[in-house]
């Protein structure tokens, strides 16, 4: 882990036992154990820790790329929907074009006969205004 090889580690021991002393030795080597065991766990969780965020970057990535290609196929539907509505709506628009035309053909086509007197009554009282039944009476 540390790189130390056989002779850095008894340089380490022997430095240990003269500074230290033959009757806090074990005790100091148990606690710097300890310390070397905590560090590890940390390291360990560490890496996991990073694995696990890579794993989620990785999912998100993915997550992000399918989004894409769903909101892709959405716009393709989306513009052809809108391309078939608006030919429809020409369509349309011509149809009632040509109904509004017929309509105005009609009416033009009857306005002679109103105008003439036909079935409706007196030639030319067609557009006049009618007296209130009161006003007949008083005549």
């Amino acid at each position: 882990m540390f790189d130390i090889g056989f002779a850095e580690f008894l340089l380490i021991g022997v430095v240990a036992l003269v500074v230290i002393g033959p009757e806090r030795l074990p005790e100091t080597i148990r606690t710097v154990s300890a310390y070397v065991n905590r560090i590890r766990r940390s390291v360990t969780e560490l890496k996991n820790d990073v694995a696990r965020e890579l794993h989620n970057d990785e999912v998100m990535r993915e997550l992000r790329d399918s989004a894409k290609g769903l909101k892709d196929e959405f716009d393709q539907a989306r513009t052809s929907i809108e391309s078939e509505i608006g030919s429809e709506t020409e369509g349309l628009s011509e149809e009632l074009r040509n109904v509004h035309t017929n309509i105005k053909q009609t009416a033009a086509a009857a306005e002679p006969e109103t105008e003439l007197g036909g079935p409706s009554g007196i030639a030319g009282n067609a557009g006049a205004p009618q007296p209130d039944p009161a006003q007949r009476q008083e005549t």
